[in-house]
């Protein structure tokens, strides 16, 4: 991360970072790194960073750090029930198989939390440096499958080297579009239009599996 010179109120002071051109050397060394992140842990899943506000943003959009000990009800209740509402989807099969769902059970990973591709600097020093932050403790895949959602160069390096230092569990490509569902529905309410529509193509898919 950059280092913060200030924070006050809406206005956020830190390093210049100088662009350079996407390296693989670099991709490699991001895995690692956003690895080691999601490794350093987090107290529960919905646990605000130190310091950090229950009721924060993504973007825009509200999003609330309420703590609970179960992802795959966490996620549904807090990350998908609340946008889905707002643009009109009923996931109540998805809500009913989320357990299923989710996978092998995961002890609360540190998340960047909005993991697109314009918040992956590649510097001109050859590092990639990550800036805005929605921080809060999740499933470490979520990260990974928001980088896949919005593009990310060398991805398949990124994964490799990431998996080098923590390997994903068994049927992680299989859950990829449960964890897009989230920055799909955050976009969908934001944004309109066809990204309502990704998030419910999104829906059926991990429902047939």
């Amino acid at each position: 991360m950059p280092v913060v010179h200030s924070a006050d109120g809406g206005e956020l002071v830190i390093d210049e970072i100088p662009a350079g051109p996407p390296d693989l050397q670099a991709a490699v060394t991001f895995g690692r790194r956003l690895a080691a992140l999601h490794l350093a842990g987090a107290p529960a899943f919905g646990a605000a960073p130190p310091g950090g506000p229950r009721e924060a943003t993504i973007g825009l959009a509200p999003m609330i750090n309420e703590p609970a000990e179960s992802w795959a009800e966490w996620f549904a209740s807090q990350r998908i029930e609340p946008y889905a509402a707002k643009v009109g989807l009923d996931l109540s099969e998805l809500y009913a198989r989320i357990t299923e769902l989710a996978g092998p059970a995961e002890p609360p990973a540190r998340l960047h939390g909005d993991l697109w591709s314009g918040n992956v600097l590649w510097g001109a020093d050859g590092q990639v440096w990550l800036i805005d932050p929605a921080a809060h403790g999740g499933h470490r895949e979520s990260d990974l499958a928001m980088l896949r959602l919005f593009g990310c160069p060398f991805l398949d390096h990124v994964l490799g080297a990431y998996q080098e230092v923590a390997p994903l569990a068994d049927g992680w490509r299989a859950r990829v579009q449960l964890h897009q569902l989230f920055p799909l529905l955050v976009h969908a309410v934001l944004f309109g239009g066809g990204y309502r529509s990704e998030a419910l193509a999104a829906a059926r898919a991990v429902l047939r599996g």
